[in-house]
């Protein structure tokens, strides 16, 4: 499993409506956009849809997990959804990010999964690519697939698409990134090779980064993971900086106008605790496998066993929760090995 620590304290960039309580220059502006924050998460409010909106990983009969509290974990789906698009929720995830939070240490684990992983979707009751669970079911059917795979409760699930992507991107003024390669790749619109970049430092657009962000040609899935981590870390990095000050309104409006979750605005405030910490440790998590065409004649990444267990395990304990390894076998009793292509 391949990690990387870094003492940070920039993560959220699907969350970026957060930023506002990073950095304020005086009290009128702070309670405008404290106040345009709150609207935007009552109108972006989405229940999981499950029983009592408690994972079924966590303790039967005990109450929902309070994030000033508890331990918990947030799912960031990137859905490969836009005005041009407009599928829904019948559009794909093209990025899986799981964060688990860990209050008494002080620290976050961020968890990239590869979009193309094969695994068990409980939705259909068989093995397929983990981004077509949000095809089948949106976020419900994307975290019960989640935690399937992993045994690790999914409490909060924050989904963005595209729009929100790129918008952050521009209103921020683009940010600095070095590409590591000369690329080509279709903009938002689907047009091909609309995004032409080539290699080194350089100030990227939204459309840019998303282009970035997403290609798969030029290198593996879990090199993808990486790099979309890093570009996320990026632009965090600028969101939180002194220049962007004053595009903080723009940025909450990009996100707002293009997010769900499940989180309250009180649950949210609870995450600054984390931000204002200037000793908090984020590390990322990769995971490890390989890619293979099957019958099918499709291309999926295969989650190495050992691999998948080590994160488990890792994630259950930042979480505080029992130390139990799960063997292969029980991804799914008797689920059968099939796929919708």
């Amino acid at each position: 499993m391949i990690k990387r620590n870094y003492s940070k304290k920039k993560l959220f960039l699907y969350t970026g409506f957060t930023l506002l309580f990073f950095l304020s220059i005086g009290v009128g502006y702070t309670l405008n956009l404290y106040n345009k924050t709150e609207d935007i998460v009552t109108d972006s409010h989405q229940e999981v849809g499950r029983d009592n909106e408690i994972s079924q990983l966590r303790e039967e009969g005990v109450d929902p997990v309070d994030p000033v509290e508890d331990n918990v974990s947030v799912l960031f789906i990137g859905i490969d959804n836009s005005e041009i698009r407009d599928y829904e929720d019948g559009s794909r995830s093209d990025a899986l990010l799981l964060a688990t939070f860990n209050k008494e240490k002080s620290s976050v684990k961020l968890l990239s999964i590869p979009r193309d992983s094969y695994v068990y979707v409980p939705e259909i009751g068989y093995f397929t690519k983990i981004n077509h669970a949000h095809f089948y079911g949106g976020p419900k059917a994307t975290i019960e697939t989640v935690e399937e795979f992993f045994h690790v409760p999914v409490d909060y699930f924050v989904r963005v698409n595209f729009d929100a992507f790129i918008d952050v991107v521009d209103s921020l003024g683009g940010i600095t990134y070095d590409v590591p390669y000369e690329m080509q790749e279709m903009n938002s619109d689907d047009t091909e090779n609309a995004i032409h970049l080539y290699p080194g430092a350089q100030n990227l657009t939204g459309e840019e980064a998303l282009a970035l962000a997403r290609t798969r040609k030029y290198d593996s899935d879990i090199e993808r993971g990486e790099r979309q981590q890093e570009i996320i870390k990026t632009i965090a990095k600028k969101a939180t900086s002194a220049s962007s000050i004053f595009k903080l309104e723009e940025v909450i409006d990009a996100v707002g106008a293009n997010m769900n979750t499940n989180l309250t605005f009180n649950e949210m405030k609870s995450f600054l605790s984390y931000g204002l910490d200037t000793n908090v440790n984020i590390e990322t998590v990769n995971l490890i496998g390989d890619g293979k065409f099957k019958e099918d004649d499709l291309w999926y990444f295969e989650v190495d066993e050992y691999s998948r267990s080590q994160v488990q395990t890792e994630l259950r304990e930042h979480l505080s929760l029992p130390n139990t390894i799960n063997e292969a076998s029980d991804f799914a009793d008797g689920a059968e090995e099939d796929t919708p292509y």
